[in-house]
């Protein structure tokens, strides 16, 4: 007894510390729909634009049926941790692996939300940067929007633009101090993110109508174009689109009901499943081989109408403005864990502005300076998906599961943690050995 109270004891300051993350947002004031908005709004950012690719790989039944078993392990896993913080003193991810495993725990917590969270906002511009300013694949060059209406400058430059788009748009939005500002333009993107998918659904039936789809596979094809690992580089890319653990704890803080959080996490699953599908099943529907790893892309090919090209055109600046408004989201909790990391011991971030400034910055630079020289967000997607992003959504929370600090863990609980441990070791192996030993 007298271990456990001096162990307790010895954690105590590190969970505070963690526990200053939750004091940045008001408590309380949030709706269960605003926690929808807010969790669908992290899942349904950039990951959308891959599914397509990713369904082209797997093919339309084993598609939905990974979508399926990814969204159930996901809510298996937001169900421990919360489960946790219920019975434990800390109210943050990073202070749970605390209380099991220490501040080695809390760090690797906090170093893959870093990872996963940076690299999202390096896809998000990477993303808003094709659909501006045009790229490059396979040889072919895809033009943007603003190349299409004005024609190739160097004031339309990629470099160009993203230094405007960083300093005029994603400024503004991430300079806002707590999550809970952030409700009215979460729900703004998932409208936007539902109109592209509405506007590309009713391009792929129109274009069905016709007669001109795309030939769709129901299954692999595993004769020509597609191995068995292949399938285990396209999972990723879906484990991708559904993570939102780093965004758990601050939600479920604004909650009057802290306990809505679980119905609030399975509406919003439901949600995204739906939408993943259908922009996976339409938009493979509409391009079909020639889908590319960013599906925006594929809408640089203008029809030979106005109407065409100005649909073209809505669709790809609907995604746009939503990743804009996503991108704020995301940087929260980023800004938030290097703060917790590097100044443990200060004030709240969002009563010291020179810090807040400097954080705001000094992330928004990065992200930018990442975002012109990297060349492709697929192997992104599969690198963030295999490593930062399986950790936190399945590996974490399964060891919290089996260490067990609070002794409430059932025998079923258990080896559920040890199946969704063992899957997600296996296909993050095979994944990342594929894609630096592709065969064949």
């Amino acid at each position: 007894m007298t271990g456990t109270e001096a162990s307790a004891s010895d954690l105590s300051p590190l969970l505070s510390d963690a526990d200053s993350l939750e004091n940045q947002s008001p408590r309380g004031l949030a709706s269960v729909s605003g926690a929808v908005f807010n969790i669908c709004t992290t899942m349904i950012g950039a990951g959308i634009m891959s599914i397509p690719a990713a369904v082209k790989v797997l093919g339309i039944v084993p598609g939905f049926a990974v979508m399926f078993m990814i969204a159930v392990l996901v809510e298996v896993t937001v169900e421990f941790l919360l489960r946790y913080t219920q019975h434990g003193k800390s109210t943050t991810y990073a202070g749970i692996m605390a209380e099991s495993f220490g501040l080695s725990g809390s760090l690797a917590v906090q170093i893959s939300v870093m990872i996963t969270n940076l690299g999202c906002l390096i896809i998000y511009l990477i993303i808003i940067g094709d659909v501006l300013c045009g790229s490059q694949s396979g040889g072919t060059l895809h033009l943007g929007v603003l190349q299409e209406w004005f024609g190739i400058h160097w004031w339309n430059s990629r470099a160009y633009v993203l230094l405007f788009v960083v300093l005029f748009v994603m400024l503004p939005l991430v300079s806002l101090p707590h999550m809970n500002s952030l409700r009215h333009s979460s729900a703004i993107s998932i409208l936007l993110a539902v109109v592209f998918i509405a506007i590309s659904s009713a391009m792929a039936i129109y274009a069905f109508c016709k007669g001109e789809t795309q030939n769709i596979r129901l299954l692999p094809d595993f004769a020509n174009q597609v191995s068995v690992f292949d399938l285990f580089t396209a999972v990723p890319v879906l484990v991708s689109g559904f993570c939102f653990t780093v965004n758990v704890h601050p939600i479920r803080s604004e909650l009057s009901r802290p306990s809505d959080m679980r119905y609030a996490v399975r509406v919003s699953l439901a949600i995204s499943i739906a939408i993943y599908f259908s922009i996976g099943f339409f938009g493979y529907m509409l391009f079909g081989d020639s889908i590319l790893a960013d599906i925006l892309v594929n809408f640089d090919q203008n029809s030979d109408s106005a109407i065409g090209r100005l649909v073209n055109d809505t669709v790809r600046l609907s995604y746009a403005m939503h990743l804009a408004l996503v991108f704020p989201v995301i940087n929260f909790s980023l800004r938030a864990t290097i703060d917790e990391l590097l100044f443990a011991k200060k004030p709240v971030l969002a009563g010291e502005s020179w810090r807040f400034a400097v954080l705001t910055w000094v992330v928004l630079a990065i992200s930018y300076i990442i975002a012109i020289v990297l060349p492709n967000i697929w192997y992104f997607f599969q690198f963030l998906g295999s490593t930062t992003v399986v950790c936190l959504t399945f590996i974490f929370p399964g060891a919290i599961v089996l260490r067990d600090v609070h002794g409430i863990s059932t025998r079923k609980d258990k080896m559920m943690a040890i199946l969704v441990i063992m899957l997600a070791v296996l296909t993050s192996i095979i994944a990342i050995a594929t894609n630096l030993w592709p065969v064949g």
